[in-house]
């Protein structure tokens, strides 16, 4: 028994030691060059920039626990209730949650898209607390 839970333990640290390895921390210009080269509109990345500053301090691991036991995922901190589906495609953008996490927002950056054309910056309570009313622009790089 005490040998299972050893081996589980190890499989435990090397998927979470996996997961490390693939998380990525932009700066303010690598994030905004990062946005532009993946279609975002350039009238609007100043708004962009402030939204993943607030929600996931520009990191593409992060993972926020939500009190109706649902999780907030990667950069664009993108909920898994409505969004995706953890362990196969799924969800309004379909797409794996797992995927939300990784170094590549690629995939991040269409759903992100997809929830601001249907709802608007507001979907996001950082926008709300940090960026709404504020005259964003791009960043000076």
């Amino acid at each position: 028994m005490r040998s299972r839970f050893a081996v589980l333990f190890a499989l435990m640290v090397a998927v979470l030691m996996g997961n490390v390895a693939q998380a990525k921390v932009y700066t303010k210009c690598g994030l905004t060059k990062e946005l532009l080269n993946n279609g975002f509109e350039r009238s609007y990345v100043g708004n962009w920039v402030c939204l993943v500053e607030s929600e996931s301090a520009k990191n593409t691991s992060k993972v926020t626990d939500k009190a109706d036991r649902t999780k907030s995922l990667g950069l664009f901190q993108i909920n898994s209730k409505d969004w995706c589906k953890f362990g196969s495609v799924g969800g309004k953008c379909q797409i794996k949650c797992e995927n939300l996490i990784d170094e590549n927002i690629q995939d991040d950056s269409i759903c992100a898209r997809k929830i601001q054309r249907e709802l608007g910056f507001r979907a996001w309570d950082g926008w709300l607390r940090s960026c709404y009313g504020r005259r964003l622009s791009i960043p000076p790089c």
